[in-house]
């Protein structure tokens, strides 16, 4: 039997999906050939090892206000040379194609007829038995069920609803941090810029501030506030010994600081509806939520430095067994192709 050949793709907006790739792939290899595709440019942390297939893809770009960049989106969208990429990408040359929400990969599959998987957070972030934020977002929710149409899908959340729910998958660099408390709180708000950043959190003053920016190249210090570029030895050092951690609401940052038993504030992005569905999930685990960086939420940010507490969770190393019950269930067709794309 000649061995299985296995395409994984990555989406390339936020580091979340690289890091998780770094503890993924290895095991794929191990047990096939694999191939790596990555789409986007909104990632900051070396892959350690070869990627065969880079697209641009349809990417998401930060913006500086809270939320994404809709006019800078618009201007790199392109949707001759998305189609083209996805004419261009030769699925039929393997026997599985695993996608963590990268949209080339997951049409080029759906137009050859060929199954593809889905394995991320947003495969499961319409969950029915998932909490949903207050208000739904229709336009938002039609861009989760089709931006990257899957025939079956396993997910990560920050609790699991049933058994293709996994808790989310922590890398072994933080796995084996030695956790401590320097008194200072991470930042890591890459929707918003320096200078609004720097507006709100210099209110704090007997608070130390480490900032993590997507925006900038050097680092800086203003009073209370250290601004530094994006680093990933430093960024996990910062996390390690923090006191609490305040980002946005999407999913790798947030589960790593959960992991280290930080107690964590979460600002969903504006127009991301996925993130609004992270922070409802969040909210009922008792996790802090602030709806924007604004004055008028400065009571509620208080209070959190002031009396918010670590959540306790159990976040197990299962990643060997999701990669074998993947391939188990392929090559036994266990698992059957869902109808339509996502949750409803």
């Amino acid at each position: 039997m000649s061995k299985l050949r296995i395409l994984y793709a990555i989406q390339g907006t936020g580091n979340g999906h690289v890091t998780r790739a770094i503890e993924i792939v290895p095991l794929l290899k191990q047990r096939a050939d694999v191939d790596v595709l990555i789409s986007g440019d909104q990632w900051d942390i070396e892959l350690p090892f070869n990627i065969t297939y880079r697209f641009k893809g349809l990417c998401f770009y930060f913006g500086k206000k809270g939320g994404v960049d809709v006019m800078n989106t618009y201007l790199r969208m392109n949707s001759l040379r998305l189609l083209r990429e996805i004419k261009s990408l030769p699925v039929h040359q393997y026997d599985l194609i695993i996608s963590d929400f990268e949209p080339v990969s997951c049409w080029a599959a759906y137009l050859a007829k060929k199954p593809c998987i889905g394995l991320s957070n947003q495969a499961v972030t319409l969950h029915p038995k998932a909490p949903r934020p207050r208000h739904i977002d229709l336009l938002g929710k039609l861009v989760l069920e089709h931006y990257a149409p899957v025939s079956a899908q396993y997910g990560f959340h920050f609790k699991s609803f049933d058994s293709t729910v996994y808790t989310p998958i922590i890398r072994q660099q933080i796995r084996d941090l030695k956790i401590t408390d320097k008194g200072h709180y991470t930042v890591y708000l890459p929707s918003y810029d320096d200078a609004r950043i720097l507006k709100h959190l210099k209110r704090f003053k007997n608070v130390e501030w480490q900032v993590f920016s997507k925006h900038n190249t050097l680092k800086f210090k203003h009073n209370n506030i250290v601004i530094s570029p994006i680093e990933n030895d430093a960024f996990i050092k910062s996390i390690a010994s923090s006191h609490g951690v305040l980002c946005n609401a999407g999913f790798g940052t947030a589960s790593e600081a959960l992991f280290l038993q930080k107690k964590l504030m979460v600002i969903p992005m504006k127009t991301q509806y996925e993130q609004h569905c992270n922070a409802a999930v969040l909210k009922s685990m008792g996790v802090g939520v602030m709806k924007s960086l604004k004055k008028k939420h400065y009571d509620k940010l208080e209070k959190w430095l002031e009396n918010g507490q670590a959540i306790e969770v159990n976040y197990p190393d299962n990643t060997a067994q999701i990669v074998d019950t993947i391939i188990e269930n392929h090559l036994t067709n266990i698992f059957p192709a869902t109808e339509g794309l996502l949750y409803a």
